[in-house]
């Protein structure tokens, strides 16, 4: 009797994950012109691509047993592809998702943070310098780089290593941009702000702060101390 694959077929749960996740990305990072759409679009690919494989069809593994002679049964715990191709068994996998997971909620949680922050700043018509605007420059991109990174190590596929590097190098871009424009509205505030605050990866003695940055709000005295 052949054993039935335990890998893909869940379409439901694929469509599900996909909007709870798509919902999260446009909620928090809502895109304001065409750009920023093609950009939040590259993220959206990547959305579809991981669980669309994840719960869908498993066309990394697929290809990896097809094409490279791979010999990797269509297991669901063998979508863990660094602890399977590692050889690292259980332990390997409990290790990834901690890690990716882990990853992940660091990384939705600073789009969440960020997005309050700018909240409040745009209504009281400030320069969003308090929270974890304190410890980098661009919270919700570190963010969205944080989450893929978790991703990439809780469950890689191919698709999503290819559009891994287009992302990030499309948001760096968007957010050279984006200072451009900081800069011609707020000037030397600005200026002084990015002479202080890393861009996306805080100073070595911030980490703890950013992964403890409920606690950062303090950190708006980057600013006070300047004028």
């Amino acid at each position: 009797m052949e054993t039935v694959p335990t890998l893909g077929g869940m379409w439901e749960l694929t469509i599900l994950m996909v909007v709870i996740a798509s919902w999260i990305l446009y909620r928090y990072v809502a895109p304001r012109g065409w750009k920023e759409w093609a950009r939040a679009g590259l993220v959206q690919s990547f959305i579809i691509a991981l669980y669309a494989e994840m719960y869908g069809f498993p066309l990394t593994i697929y290809l990896l047993s097809g094409w490279l002679g791979l010999e990797i049964p269509w297991m669901h715990q063998n979508g863990h592809l660094w602890a399977v191709l590692l050889g690292r068994g259980f332990f390997g996998t409990m290790l990834e998702m901690l890690v990716g997971y882990t990853l992940v909620f660091m990384g939705l949680s600073l789009l969440v943070q960020g997005w309050r922050e700018v909240y409040r700043a745009t209504r009281e018509g400030r320069l969003a310098t308090g929270g974890v605007y304190a410890i980098v420059r661009h919270p919700q991109y570190t963010g969205i780089f944080l989450a893929i990174a978790g991703q990439l190590i809780h469950w890689p596929t191919i698709p999503t290593l290819v559009l891994s590097p287009l992302i990030v190098w499309a948001y760096y871009r968007l957010a050279r941009r984006e200072e451009q424009q900081m800069v011609a509205k707020f000037g030397d505030q600005y200026l002084l702000y990015r002479q202080q605050v890393p861009m996306f990866f805080p100073k070595r003695r911030d980490w703890k702060r950013l992964i403890s940055s409920r606690k950062s709000r303090a950190g708006s005295r980057v600013m006070e101390t300047g004028t």
